[in-house]
């Protein structure tokens, strides 16, 4: 891919065109490609349709690319390991812009950016299933690895419809079946989310299940008994938030998703995006409580996010008097002491007060 985009400096490349020059699939491609731009060694002008071209890190990258496979004397490829991916330059990887134009900062997955990890993963056709406390940065994570990402928000009224498709009335009055986000992924070869996905009935996620096993094929009984078969690239990732009320991971879920990743939250991250250092200091005792056992909710990065775009505009009292009313009941008189000994100063529950 490096090889591609070094021959044609300044050249921006479709996804299609080089996945036909290069005779693979456009899920691979655009793997390979985020890969590159998650190095530092390529870069993606362009989203709608997703855009590529070379930086001055991407000669460099098409030198250390791994030669095809020889061909033994028998006429059998000769295979080998593949190379360990080279780390971008400076040895830090760079932040990925998400859809939603905010930043992610990759972290580490067995010695690899997180990103990568996920990349690598979904070209073996690994599911993998993310878990941890709410706003830890799980479905940042999957945006920024999978920019082709068809996204489910699950919860307990999602239905088979939700995902498969159904019938929908058009403008002449008449009615159309309109498919649902898992057979798009499956069509398009895209990568689908199931956020929440232990919060959806077992019963509508197992019509998932057949586009995850060898046959990678749904038929959808609502229109005609269709059948539809995953093309290359589809892929299925989850999310799962354990404690939350309703959030249940069956063993069939379970089952279907062979690697499972714990997600807390990048208390250094937050420290390096300038968090106010006693609220980052305050949510790492609060997390250790947790871990304990003696406490059932920590701040995470996005309350710690909040918190300081609480302080920037109403200051620093405001929003920690905020942390502590978010806090659920039975651990707001803990979360209170915590805060009023990080601070110096009591602090309860944000309230109006007086009139004025």
């Amino acid at each position: 891919m490096a090889q591609v985009l070094a021959a044609s400096p300044g050249r921006v490349f479709t996804v299609t065109e080089l996945a036909r020059r290069l005779g693979h699939s456009g899920g691979a491609v655009g793997n390979a490609c985020e890969t590159l731009v998650c190095r530092g060694e390529a870069e993606r002008p362009g989203s709608k349709p997703r855009t590529y071209r070379s930086t001055s890190a991407t000669p460099a990258a098409a030198q250390r690319a791994v030669p095809p496979p020889s061909t033994a004397s028998g006429g059998t490829p000769q295979t080998s390991q593949q190379a360990p991916a080279a780390g971008p330059p400076g040895g830090r990887p760079m932040p990925i812009t998400r859809p939603n134009g905010q930043k992610y900062h990759p972290r580490a997955l067995a010695q690899l950016p997180d990103v990568e990890a996920l990349r690598r993963l979904r070209e073996a056709g690994v599911a993998v299933l993310l878990y941890g406390p709410p706003g830890t940065g799980k479905t940042s994570l999957i945006e920024a690895a999978f920019p082709d990402l068809v996204t489910v928000a699950g919860d307990g009224d999602t239905t088979v419809g939700d995902l498969i498709g159904e019938y929908t009335q058009d403008a002449s009055g008449g009615y159309e079946f309109v498919y649902g986000p898992l057979v798009t992924a499956m069509q398009e070869g895209r990568a689908l989310l199931l956020d929440d996905a232990t919060l959806i009935s077992p019963k509508v996620l197992a019509a998932l299940y057949p586009a995850m096993d060898g046959r990678r094929q749904i038929q959808v009984k609502a229109h005609k008994g269709e059948t539809i078969t995953a093309a290359d690239g589809f892929y299925v990732i989850a999310g799962h938030n354990p404690g939350v009320h309703g959030a249940v991971l069956t063993e069939a879920l379970a089952s279907r998703f062979s690697v499972q990743i714990q997600v807390g939250s990048d208390y250094d991250l937050a420290a390096s995006l300038n968090i106010n250092r006693a609220a980052v200091r305050i949510a790492r005792n609060l997390a250790t409580l947790q871990q304990a056992g003696d406490i059932g909710w920590a701040p995470q990065l996005r309350e710690l996010i909040a918190f300081q775009k609480i302080a920037d505009v109403l200051g620093d009292q405001a929003a920690f008097a905020n942390l502590v009313g978010i806090a659920p009941l039975e651990d707001r008189d803990t979360v209170a002491e915590i805060v009023t000994k990080a601070t110096g100063r009591p602090v309860t529950a944000l309230a109006l007060g007086r009139q004025l």
